[in-house]
């Protein structure tokens, strides 16, 4: 059974926890300090196929200082939720991810043709798909923009949409276009009978109230479904987690710190 987060959590904040600090320490002693970069190798069962990450100076400061969230911590907690949460267990064949190096509204404006088949290629990878799984999407409104979560269930064409700011999908018109095509052109691949359109469920998640957190939430949304190894996401989303506090967020941050220092990545 999974970590879960306790519904308990205080929702003080602002304190930096001890292995938070021990990270910082280790980052202002090391070259990184003064321009360095790491590169980190992912292998293939995180994104489908091998992954590279680089690690500056600017993503170790998005962690100590609480800022807005780049790709590139985005897709190590995402290593850290395989890694730790995933590996060798069934929870690999039912929690797939996407990198969102690969998929997000620049790409697509440049050539939507081009991702969907990224989008297919990764759905390729893992099995014939015909049992409940998720795949998840953490998709960026491009630039550095807004982050949310599309978590697509192919065998029975559901993607749940969630969303730490009010609204749906219909402000991303070309991410969904390209996210059914990619759904249909896969099925049709595999031969499979499209019994039915896709449906899109627009979840009541947890909404942040600042306009940094949007990253946080999609990590944390992830990590949720995950622990309680949930294929159906309520529309009303989980009765455990209908609200995050900071500290639920500050718990990521110290799990991904410890998880840096246990892989030496700094």
């Amino acid at each position: 059974m999974l970590k879960k987060a306790s519904k308990e959590i205080p929702t003080t904040s602002g304190i930096k926890s001890q292995i938070m600090m021990r990270l910082e320490k280790m980052v202002e002693e090391s070259d990184i300090m003064h321009g360095a970069i790491r590169s980190v190798d992912m292998d293939e069962g995180v994104f489908g196929i091998a992954h590279s990450e680089i690690i500056a100076k600017e993503d170790m400061q998005q962690l100590f200082e609480h800022e807005e969230l780049g790709i590139a911590v985005i897709h190590t907690y995402i290593w850290y939720m395989y890694d730790t949460l995933m590996r060798g267990t069934e929870l690999c064949n039912r929690f797939n991810f996407i990198a969102a190096s690969r998929i997000n509204t620049t790409f697509i404006t440049k050539n939507p043709t081009s991702v969907m088949n990224e989008l297919v290629d990764r759905f390729m990878v893992a099995g014939d798909n015909t049992t409940p799984s998720l795949y998840f999407l953490p998709f960026n409104s491009g630039n550095g923009g807004h982050w949310l979560l599309v978590a697509m269930d192919l065998s029975r064409l559901m993607v749940y949409y969630l969303d730490s700011l009010p609204g749906d999908w219909s402000k991303y018109p070309s991410m969904k276009k390209t996210v059914d095509a990619a759904l249909l052109k896969f099925r049709s691949k595999k031969n499979y009978r499209n019994r039915k359109d896709i449906t899109w469920v627009r979840v009541q998640c947890p909404q942040q109230n600042n306009s940094i957190d949007c990253g946080f939430f999609v990590l944390r949304f992830m990590r949720d479904i995950i622990a309680l190894n949930r294929i159906d996401i309520p529309k009303m989303y989980f009765d455990e987690y209908k609200s995050y506090s900071r500290a639920h967020l500050d718990e990521m941050k110290d799990e991904l710190c410890q998880f840096i220092i246990d892989h030496r990545i700094i």
